[in-house]
Parts: C-alpha cells; structure tokens; sequence
C-alpha cells in the first residue's frame, strides 16, 4: 500500500447570513441542508495508473463506500452525504475519477483513455490501494455506470451497488441508433464535443459549459455560486478536457478504446445481469430519467432490488443528500 498524504482543503465557506443574501440577490432558495464544516483534507494514493485524489471520513473499520460523481461534477456531490453516513459507522471513500480535481496519471506515456470499462480498473485498483475488499458503491452519471460495471464483472467485489438512472452500461453498437429528436437534443453537448469546435469551447467555457448543463439537468435545484465555484475547481485539471473528451466520443464510436480493455467491453456490450443487492434511484425533475419508474432497467438486476424515485434533478446525492444516504444505508442491510 502507498504512503498517503494529505493536500489542504481550497474551501472557504460562506457564513449563514452571506450565504442567505446570495441566495437572495439571484433569486434562490437557501439551502434545506446546510454543508458541513468541513470536507477534506483531500488525500493522494497511487493506485493502478493514477495517483487519486479523494476524501476519506468514518471509522477506519468501518463497512467502506465508494462514493461516485459524475459529470461535470466532483467529489462536491457528496460533501453533505460524506457526514451522514460516516455517522453511521461507514468508512467513506470519495474519489476525484480520472481527470478531475487532484487525480493526475502517474506517466505522462499513459492514454489519457476515457472508455467506461476504465473507470471502473481505476476504482479496483483504488480498492487494493486502501485494502478494501467488498465496498457498498453508490453513484450517479459516471459514477452510475462505473458502480454499475463492477457489480457486473467483479461482484465479489462489491456488497451492494446504489445507482442512479438504473442500468448505464454502454453499448458502442447500440449507441450508433438515433434516439427520439428530444432525446438527441437533450445530449446536445456530446456531438459538439464530436467537433474541434467543442474541445476548443469546453478548454475555454469549461465552467459556462458545466453551469449550463448543471442548470438543465437539475431544473428544481437552486444551487448558489459558492456550491458552483467549488466543483469547477476540479475542472483546471490538466486532463479535463482530454478525458471528457474522450469519454463521450467513444461512447459514440469516434474514438478508439485501448486494446488491454477490449475483453471488458465485449462482455459490457451483452448487457450483463447485476446480481448484487441493488437499489436504483430517479430523480423526478432528471430530463435523463427514463419512463416507467425504474420498469426501463428493471431486468438488468437479477438479486434483491428497490427502486426509489427521489423529488430532485440529475444530481442527486447532492440535491437530496438524506435521500440518497438513506438508500445507501438501506441496501446494505439487504
């Protein structure tokens, strides 16, 4: 195991009556739940390829879970979690995923490769790292579908999954079909980031880009600045752009994965069963979710199964903190 160390924390926080006068100024609501006092230091572990940032809280015995963000999101999604359920006894891990925030590749000679089957060797390798055997994983966007691939291919390496918008696993052939126009349109940013145009506008509005889509995909969340500005920290990652980049062209076939992953992918593409306990959660106001509350995916979770529909947007650990630890808790005593 690799010696940590610690990198100081870059948060300042308001104070209540600053914060309720921003929310004030650009007609928001105040936050129900109140971020902690702290959430950090953020760590550093080499593990596989990556050296990876993340935020550790909770008893060191205690049952670990790995916490997921999406994007464009960081660690942030889970500063109000983090507390609720290491007060439960959790060790809980958060980490920053490959070309966020502090996580940097540990050779400049690396693919800066973003294909779904690689996030999810880097969290198996941050689980050697740290000596966790059988995390709870929970996610949501990215996170989602890496919870969701490790609970496919590596289940005894995983308890239980909580995954958001149910089953993410990709399917490059599949992906090739159009979807319905107002489904197209909702992923509007993934073919402007098939352009030169697009990797050009994400490397120079990276944080525009991220609050506009924060803004469509949450309608009901009235997040403030403070909330915005310390997620978009993350994005000055000098792989932000290569591996955001990367991810959604070759979701759409336009970029080509690693060869060493191309045994991974072939047993993705057949859309494997996910056995361990799971519950799957939509939020309400997501534009992503799909219809039928969770019926979409149902058939892809093959063990004990919940499904929860929460009354928030895509960014659900953050707008419904209580909600999303809850469930967490929950599947871990099926």
């Amino acid at each position: 195991m690799e010696t940590h160390g610690s990198i100081p924390s870059r948060r300042q926080f308001l104070g209540t009556a600053a914060a309720a006068a921003v929310a004030g100024r650009f007609g928001m609501k105040e936050h129900t739940q109140a971020p902690p006092e702290a959430f950090g230091p953020v760590k550093q572990i080499n593990a596989g390829e990556l050296n990876v940032g993340y935020v550790e809280a909770g008893p060191a015995n205690g049952q670990p879970v790995i916490l997921m963000h999406g994007w464009p999101y960081d660690i942030h999604s889970y500063e109000a979690v983090t507390p609720l359920l290491a007060a439960k006894g959790y060790r809980v891990v958060v980490p920053y995923l490959r070309g966020h925030g502090s996580t940097r590749f540990r050779s400049d000679k690396t693919p800066r490769n973003a294909q779904q089957s690689a996030f999810a060797v880097d969290i198996i390798a941050l689980m050697d790292a740290l000596g966790t055997e059988r995390p709870l994983l929970a996610g949501y966007d990215w996170g989602s579908r890496t919870g969701d691939i490790i609970a496919a291919l590596w289940p005894e390496r995983c308890k239980a999954l909580v995954s958001v918008t149910g089953y993410l696993i990709a399917n490059v052939e599949a992906n090739k079909m159009p979807s319905p126009p107002k489904s197209e349109w909702a992923w509007w940013y993934q073919y402007y980031f098939a352009t030169e145009r697009g990797v050009r506008g994400l490397d120079r509005y990276r944080r525009d880009l991220a609050e506009l889509v924060w803004k469509f995909n949450s309608p009901t969340w009235r997040f403030d600045n403070a909330t915005f500005d310390r997620t978009a920290a993350a994005f000055d990652n000098p792989d932000y752009v290569g591996i955001v980049i990367d991810n959604y062209r070759w979701r759409l076939g336009l970029a080509q994965g690693e060869p060493r992953y191309d045994d991974l992918e072939r047993r993705l593409a057949a859309a494997p069963v996910i056995k361990v306990p799971t519950i799957t959660v939509d939020g309400k106001h997501d534009p992503f979710t799909p219809p039928g509350n969770g019926s979409a995916y149902r058939d892809r979770f093959g063990g004990t199964y919940e499904h929860r529909t929460l009354d928030v947007g895509h960014n659900v650990p953050q707008e419904d903190p209580r909600g999303f630890a809850a469930a967490v808790v929950a599947v871990d005593g099926f």
